[in-house]
């Protein structure tokens, strides 16, 4: 790939209203280029000594790699849990066009 690297990063929220918002100001904010939102997910975990289960949405983030400090830095300033889950995984590759437009939308200036 000849451009710079891209992310795909996942998150949850815990309801449609906050994964709504939060995918809104990425955005634009040009932090993402695109966030899918998908509800339904069903998650299992440990929190305060405690096994918890929850239904939640999860968001799928794409954007350029040199805008994932930022992005992650407003992620945790809208996001509603007190610790946000956020991984974020490398591109390898994709199709071109796509890949350009990622970076097209996600420049600080456009």
């Amino acid at each position: 790939m000849s451009s710079p690297s891209l992310c795909l990063l996942f998150s949850t929220c815990p309801d449609p209203a906050s994964a709504a918002r939060i995918a809104q100001v990425l955005v634009a904010e040009r932090l993402a280029a695109c966030v899918s939102r998908l509800p339904g997910v069903h998650a299992t975990y440990r929190w305060r000594d405690a096994v918890e289960q929850a239904e939640e949405v999860l968001l799928l983030i794409k954007t350029a790699a040199d805008r994932v400090p930022a992005l992650q830095r407003r992620l945790c300033e809208l996001h509603p849990y007190d610790v946000p889950e956020l991984i974020e995984l490398e591109v390898a590759d994709g199709l071109p066009a796509y890949l350009q437009w990622v970076h097209a939308e996600t420049r600080e200036e456009p």
